[in-house]
């Protein structure tokens, strides 16, 4: 019997690219293979030359239909088959790849906000609810609208086969997260966008929509963002903590680099306040929701762990952080165990040293050898002269 077969993509809107989707009726005994839509409909193609390539990256159980349903999270290709200039995942592919040594893992913290009439879910038609304080993690019909969504929207992950680690309602009413991992790239951008994908449509069901915009509400509100947890094989290893330090001091290199790959709007959210950092600041810290980056307090403890960048905005691109991090984490890294560089700064070491130690009196004595070497270098020449062209100096 056939099954049904939902292809999900990424499109080309900008500032934020939009999930797509539509549904194949594949035969029994088949797996998804590639297909192709219209480009010019998603921002991705003109239509003089509107066909666009879906190839399956990503293949789990659809929850919402039937029990051989299939989701299947596509990147988009030209027709040539090369990557489509708003493929994302392809360059995060071949980074993860290049540093795979390092063995990164990413867990990703996906805030969102719940909007039904143009407002906050269970916010009045005119004014706001009560302040920021008893909504975080909080229990009571009240003050915590939308968790009947949360609920079908975990139930549907876990389903799928998705990594979900977790959920809770955030600061903000009618704000709430979930997490994704712990994966490496690019699998943990593959299962946060099909998450993504099944929020929205589950949402449709409660006549509700969810956005990923990192400030919805203006003034005294919290932002959404997606926190990301970071680490290497050498972070987690028994001593990684000087890997931790090194990691929060290479992102430290390449603040605005960063900023411009975590979201559109980020400067809207990223205040100082509301437990964030300025987002043309940079600092690091143990425990402190008000640094660019986070140490877990077990990191901290336990000499070894992972940090979180508090900096990506809810609407960032998985692909784009986390290769972005993985580069820059990762390359500074390299950079200081290759053999070569090791051997010059030995090198470099040892004539400093020597440089600082030589007395006057040791530079006196390399000063005799050297001209009692030219003197028996100009001997032995002498001696030599003799000697007639085309025989051999004996």
């Amino acid at each position: 019997m056939p099954y049904q077969a939902e292809y999900i993509w990424i499109d080309g809107t900008t500032p934020s690219p939009l999930v797509r989707s539509k549904t194949r009726i594949v035969a029994d005994g088949k797996q998804p293979g590639i297909w192709g839509f219209d480009g010019s409909s998603t921002n991705q193609a003109t239509g003089d030359n509107s066909d666009c390539v879906l190839r399956p990256v990503y293949v789990c159980k659809d929850p919402l239909r039937g029990p051989t349903d299939k989701l299947v999270m596509c990147e988009v290709l030209l027709t040539d088959m090369t990557p489509h200039p708003t493929n994302t995942r392809a360059a995060c592919a071949a980074t993860a790849k290049k540093y795979a040594s390092f063995e990164p893992w990413f867990g990703i913290e996906q805030e969102y906000t719940f909007i039904q009439n143009n407002r906050p879910l269970g916010w009045p038609e005119n004014g706001y609810p009560a302040p920021q304080g008893p909504y975080y993690c909080g229990v009571g019909g009240d003050k915590m609208p939308g968790r009947e969504i949360v609920e079908a929207h975990t139930a549907a992950c876990i389903r799928a086969g998705i990594a979900i680690e977790g959920t809770n309602a955030e600061v903000m009413m009618g704000q709430w997260e979930f997490q994704i991992g712990v994966l490496a790239p690019p699998a943990i951008g593959d299962q946060l966008w099909v998450a993504r994908w099944l929020l929205f449509r589950i949402a449709e069901d409660f006549g509700v929509y969810a956005t990923l915009e990192p400030k919805p509400m203006l003034g005294d509100w919290n932002g959404a963002g997606a926190h990301t947890n970071f680490s290497t094989k050498q972070m987690r290893a028994p001593g990684g903590w000087t890997a931790i330090i090194a990691g929060c001091e290479a992102i430290g290199t390449r603040v605005h680099e960063h900023i411009s790959s975590y979201g559109h709007g980020i400067e809207s959210r990223l205040t100082g306040a509301h437990e964030t950092a300025r987002w043309d600041k940079f600092s690091y810290g143990t425990s402190d929701r008000g640094a660019s980056i986070r140490i877990p307090w077990g990191t901290a403890r336990d000499k070894r762990g992972w940090l979180e960048d508090r900096r990506p905005n809810a609407n960032m691109d998985p692909y784009v952080v986390s290769r972005v991090i993985v580069e820059t984490v990762c390359s500074a890294a390299s950079s200081t165990r290759r053999p070569g560089a090791k051997k010059a700064t030995r090198a470099a070491k040892a004539t400093k040293t020597a440089r600082a130690t030589k007395s006057p009196r040791t530079a006196k004595v390399a000063k005799t050898a050297k001209v009692a070497a030219r003197a028996t270098k100009a001997r032995t020449t002498k001696k030599a002269a003799p000697a007639k062209r085309g025989s051999r100096a004996r």
